[in-house]
């Protein structure tokens, strides 16, 4: 699910951005996210190792962000993208967590979800002031593109992983209505249909 990135691409376009917009608590804060991301791996990974099972070396969610990586320099575009990948780890592991019996990876699955709601959070707050920047028939064009993309990686997601997915209870078509219904959030959002508050990463400056 994309936990293992060592995140250089995602700061260089965060790097760039910041400077654009005057921000650099921005870079700060994508610092945090990605060493978080990076703790979840750390952990999974300790967590197959004690099993002595061998970590996989790549899959279709891995494949996917390594092509977004080395091509994609747009805040925009990385920012949508962690998005609905973000949601759809929300749906992952809490079917790995349901599926198993096994108490250290439930607590392992249980952590990366309680993380996995502030990254949303954090991330549709960025979104919002990206789209927010835009005309009316950019707005139209980008909503247009993030259904294509959100509908090839959801894809992605569910083949990559869907013994998982199925093991833990979750079917394709509950898969499906979980991600739409987390899209629609995501760009409820966008709109401003939500409670505008301080930004979650402006915490950081205290």
């Amino acid at each position: 699910m994309g936990e293992t990135s060592d995140g250089k691409h995602l700061l260089a376009a965060a790097t760039k951005y910041a400077a654009k917009i005057n921000d650099p608590y921005y870079v700060d804060a994508i610092k945090l996210f990605i060493k978080e991301e990076q703790k979840h791996g750390a952990n999974l990974g300790r967590y197959i190792d004690l099993l002595g099972e061998q970590r996989s070396k790549k899959d279709w969610g891995d494949t996917l962000f390594r092509k977004l990586r080395y091509f994609n320099t747009s805040m925009e575009l990385w920012t949508i993208t962690v998005i609905i990948v973000e949601s759809a780890a929300q749906v992952f592991y809490e079917a790995l967590k349901n599926g198993s019996e096994n108490k250290l990876l439930k607590e392992i699955c249980s952590d990366i979800l309680q993380d996995e709601a502030h990254h949303i959070k954090f991330q549709n707050e960025r979104m919002y002031l990206i789209f927010q920047q835009k005309s009316f028939y950019n707005k139209a064009i980008s909503l247009g593109l993030y259904a294509i993309l959100f509908f090839g990686t959801i894809h992605a997601v569910w083949f990559g992983h869907k013994k998982a997915f199925i093991k833990g209870g979750v079917s394709k078509p509950e898969f499906m209505r979980n991600m739409y219904y987390k899209f629609l959030k995501s760009l409820q959002f966008l709109h401003g249909l939500h409670e505008q508050k301080e930004p979650f990463y402006t915490l950081l400056k205290v």
